[in-house]
């Protein structure tokens, strides 16, 4: 087991999908494989930021599960949203109470979009809860996040699977997808065209960083679930942690990243 190398995940965004994520860490960290370092868009930086402070992923599950995450949300009286991100930051603020990137177990860097440059931002030190709810920010339903002197919105606009933190930094990188669409041969009305379409264009953002990855895991159809269907949590989560030991099984290669974990790991597992 090798305890020196250092290993990067980058975690894409994708609504309630990015559950399916912390399937894949469960399943991962079984192996002995942990992260050093941890990126996240959007749901990803959501899942990292609950990783990275020290839950495991059934506790962040469980989390997601019991929380009435939408009554946190209030209605934005603006041109520029539906409804309020900043208001969720309440309930960040129980489970992430130091609100600080340097009290993370595991380091964490978060990717938003500043929509008045159309650039990639990445924050990874001081105040975590706001960048967090940036890079989350879907544009035209939520309300941009005013931070940094910045207005930001959904990380995956421009990078929804942020490898490039992690080069130079990282001896392995993983990438983790949570999108994938499942091959639909009859579009059923223009609701469905839109999200498809959607998914689509997030999915070619992805696929245009996989060959920075050293593994590559996406578990197969996850792109069928909506958004914000809250009920489906369980199935995705099984369905990234079913697809990351299969692809551990196919690609033995991957215990070599495996180490031994720490007293604090060992009673989570």
């Amino acid at each position: 087991m090798n305890s020196k190398l250092k290993i990067g995940i980058a975690l894409s965004g994708g609504g309630i999908r990015g559950i399916s994520h912390l399937g894949v860490l469960k399943a991962l960290n079984e192996a002995g494989i942990y992260p050093t370092k941890v990126t996240g868009s959007s749901a990803g930086a959501i899942a990292g930021a609950m990783y990275c402070n020290g839950y495991s992923p059934e506790e962040v599950l469980k989390i997601i599960i019991e929380t009435n995450y939408f009554k946190f949300m209030r209605p934005a009286i603006s041109w520029k949203g539906i409804l309020k991100m900043e208001s969720v930051g309440e309930l960040f603020k129980i489970y992430l109470p130091h609100n600080d990137f340097s009290q993370l177990k595991t380091p964490l860097t978060v990717a938003a979009t500043d929509i008045r440059k159309g650039k990639v931002v990445y924050f990874d030190e001081g105040e975590l809860i706001k960048p967090i709810l940036a890079s989350s920010c879907i544009p035209g339903m939520f309300e941009p996040i005013h931070f940094d002197k910045k207005y930001l919105v959904d990380g995956g606009v421009l990078n929804n699977l942020p490898v490039e933190p992690l080069e130079g930094m990282c001896d392995f990188v993983i990438g983790v997808n949570c999108n994938h669409l499942p091959e639909e041969s009859n579009i059923k009305n223009m609701k469905s065209l839109i999200e498809r379409s959607v998914i689509m264009t997030m999915n070619f953002n992805v696929y245009s960083r996989k060959a920075k990855c050293d593994y590559f895991i996406e578990a197969p159809g996850l792109g069928k679930y909506g958004v914000f269907d809250i009920k489906k949590a369980s199935d995705l989560f099984q369905a990234g942690y079913d697809e990351a030991c299969k692809v551990i099984e196919e690609n033995p290669s991957i215990l070599e990243l495996a180490k031994k974990p720490t007293q604090t790991q060992t009673e989570k597992l």
